[in-house]
């Protein structure tokens, strides 16, 4: 059996519990953000020291000669005038997420990159490195010995690589040193974004909010503003992370657009289940042409003053197989598997009948190439 018919016997498959069972609830929680309860991103300029010969060469690296050299100039030692030759450091840039509400003296981790010619960062540890934000001001600061995932062994014939050595993590890495102002309580009204924006799944939201704040606190308290947003208005006498977390709990059904997303790169077809197709009839078949191209000599006849030349000769065969004409049709998901899957074609071949079909006006989904 080839992949494409195990996909799409998988996807039949999937299509016949959906079909035979209730649609399934989530949590308002898992599809849904606090709009302005974010991470922050911070970066930051630093130097990993104690690499084993595999950090910057300093003549292709001047920046990482200069910043060896302030380093030490801080520390009170000197080395203007020499010319260090060493390939234990490395010139590199950490980024890091800083969560919504962490506090001074939490953890976060950091993300450690290098900017030379430096072939590895297995073994090396980050001096003390202060991490910005995009305001300028210096809201953490990163230190400790990287986890590189990733080596190379290079010799003399052949190179070994796995992932990529030039990257590495340090789990808990950073300390954060400044909070970012802002709090919840003193907001009345808050706001819920939906991960994917529609006013169907926005509606449900609001009611199920609306029925569950009237039996708490016996008003509503959610309106929908459009398909990507929830207003909500906080209860006086609870805090804003309470309410917020009795909101979450509660359960509804999300909904979506009917979409099939495709990959031409890969060969990848996701069909949403809502997807509707009228009844067409797809003939597909295997057009194949080949063409070949030789030499012919071409001789002259015995004493005459012609000359030996060689001329180009083409061969063009054409070969169509698998030229079949299948009808398919339904209103869901299982019907558009079922038919596709019996005419035994290639993802490259479904993908060119999805198109077709909705160039003809029958597939009623929105249709992604990727």
């Amino acid at each position: 059996m080839t992949r494409c018919s195990t996909l799409f016997l998988v996807l039949a498959s999937v299509a016949v519990l959906v079909s035979s069972a209730a649609e399934a609830t989530t949590r308002i929680k898992d599809i849904t953000a606090v709009q302005g309860v974010r991470a922050n991103q911070l970066v930051g300029y630093g130097l990993v020291v104690g690499l084993n010969g595999s950090g910057d060469s300093l003549r292709n690296a001047p920046f990482t000669a200069q910043s060896l050299e302030s380093m030490l100039d801080q520390m009170g030692v000197n080395v203007r005038d020499s010319a260090s030759r060493t390939r234990n450091v490395a010139a590199v840039l950490v980024t890091a997420d800083l969560p919504p509400f962490a506090g001074r003296g939490a953890r976060i981790d950091v993300t450690v990159s290098s900017l030379g010619d430096a072939t590895s960062l297995a073994g090396g540890s980050l001096v003390m490195t202060p991490l910005n934000g995009a305001d300028g001001a210096i809201y953490a600061v990163a230190q400790g010995p990287v986890a590189v995932s990733g080596f190379q062994i290079q010799g003399r014939a052949e190179t070994l690589s796995q992932n990529v050595p030039t990257t590495g993590r340090i789990p808990n890495g950073a300390l954060v040193e400044r909070e970012v102002a802002g709090s919840l309580d003193d907001e009345e009204t808050l706001v819920l974004e939906l991960r994917n924006p529609d006013f169907t799944t926005a509606v449900r939201i609001a009611d199920v909010i609306n029925d569950f704040s009237k039996a708490r606190y016996g008003r509503p308290s959610a309106r929908e503003q459009d398909l990507r947003s929830v207003a909500l208005r906080r209860p006086h006498n609870v805090s804003a992370a309470r309410f917020l977390a009795e909101v979450g709990e509660l359960v509804t059904q999300a909904d979506g657009p009917a979409r099939v997303v495709i990959d031409e790169r890969t060969g990848t077809v996701v069909i949403g289940r809502d997807v509707q197709i009228a009844t067409v009839a797809v003939s597909h078949g295997s057009l194949t042409v080949r063409i070949t191209e030789g030499a012919q000599v071409s001789q002259p006849e015995p004493f005459s003053d012609g000359e030996t030349v060689v001329v180009p000769e083409t061969f063009v065969t054409v070969n169509q197989e698998g030229a079949n004409l299948a009808i398919m049709g339904g209103t869901n998901l299982e019907t558009l598997v079922r038919g596709l899957n019996m005419m035994g074609l290639r993802p490259m071949g479904i993908i060119a009948i999805l198109q077709a079909i909705k160039t003809s006006g029958a597939l009623q989904a929105e249709l992604v190439v990727q």
